[in-house]
């Protein structure tokens, strides 16, 4: 098995949480600047990684993103993809990138996942945050809040539940899971009170999805305050929300340190940590940073890319 790293913004906390992650590691090769990662690894009081495809050797402050940060976090990213493209990588993990460098340098894409989509042919996929306890997955990404009803759509919810569905049987290894879909509106829309999105868009969803999924017992729209709980208490494996911080807040709040980002439906298992950048206090050290979800994030990328091929 191969897993790629990449390196993420070097004046973030990547480059400490992913030496402190992979030190030793005969399976991870990263994409990043053997200079930043060697700085970070005396930091940290590890070695430096085994295997370092070396992207881009830069100047730089940690804590202080500039163009050339940004345009090395994109450089990272292109080499891992294009090793990816080529079948030289069984899953890749990637540490947090600063967005707004990436975009002054020429990014053209809202995060991660819509970069990954796109650069390997994927189409539709589906963000899912996994966790020891809970597993969420976003039926829709990076929208304000205020666009979430007007995007919402059936048959791309449809979609979604079905991509949460395969994924918990092949690659979680479930063999008839649960899943419930949350509501968009208070108490699920009290009948239509507060809102037809339910009737409307949610439920045709549902049976849409029913449909094509024999061994899953699908359920909602379930009241949204309500099936969060219960999934923590394990009457579900895996909950569809409907918009960003619907699903974030409670996966954030039970399982924040330990929680990762997959993206379902990628010809590559990808995973990342649950956190950004933190310029605040990278540089600091083992003192400060804490390399907890990075190391799950490689944990998980292992165990689905075992399950994907084996």
């Amino acid at each position: 098995m191969r897993i790629g790293v990449t390196l993420g913004d070097p004046a973030g906390i990547g480059p400490e949480i992913v030496v402190a992650s992979v030190a030793g590691a005969s399976d991870v090769v990263v994409y990043g600047d053997r200079g930043v990662l060697e700085a970070a690894a005396q930091r940290m009081g590890v070695a430096p990684p085994l295997y370092i495809e070396e992207v881009s050797k830069l100047a730089w402050t940690p804590g202080h993103p500039s163009a050339a940060t940004g345009r090395a976090q994109i450089d990272y990213l292109e080499a891992a993809v294009a090793d990816a493209r080529a079948r030289r990588l069984d899953a890749l993990v990637t540490a947090p990138i600063h967005k707004a460098s990436c975009i002054a340098a020429g990014f053209a894409f809202p995060g991660h996942t819509e970069f990954l989509a796109a650069r390997l042919d994927a189409g539709r996929v589906t963000m899912m945050f996994a966790g020891p306890r809970m597993k969420v997955s976003l039926a829709t990404i990076h929208l304000p809040l205020a666009e979430v009803a007007q995007r919402l759509n059936a048959p791309d919810l449809a979609y979604t539940i079905i991509q949460t569905a395969t994924a918990l049987t092949h690659e979680f290894g479930l063999p008839r899971p649960r899943l419930a879909v949350a509501g968009l509106n208070p108490h699920a829309g009290e009948s239509g009170h507060f809102g037809d999105q339910e009737a409307r868009i949610i439920r045709p969803a549902i049976e849409a999805a029913r449909a094509q999924l024999s061994n899953v017992t699908l359920t909602g729209p379930h009241v949204p305050d309500v099936v969060f709980r219960d999934h923590l208490d394990g009457k579900y494996d895996a909950v569809v929300a409907l918009y960003h911080d619907q699903g974030l807040i409670p996966v954030k709040v039970i399982d924040f340190e330990e929680a990762v980002n997959v993206t379902l439906g990628l010809p590559i298992i990808r995973t990342s940590p649950d956190h950004g950048v933190a310029h605040d206090i990278a540089g600091q050290g083992p003192t400060s940073v804490r390399a907890t979800s990075f190391k799950a994030a490689l944990t998980l990328a292992r165990e689905l890319a075992a399950r994907r091929t084996g």
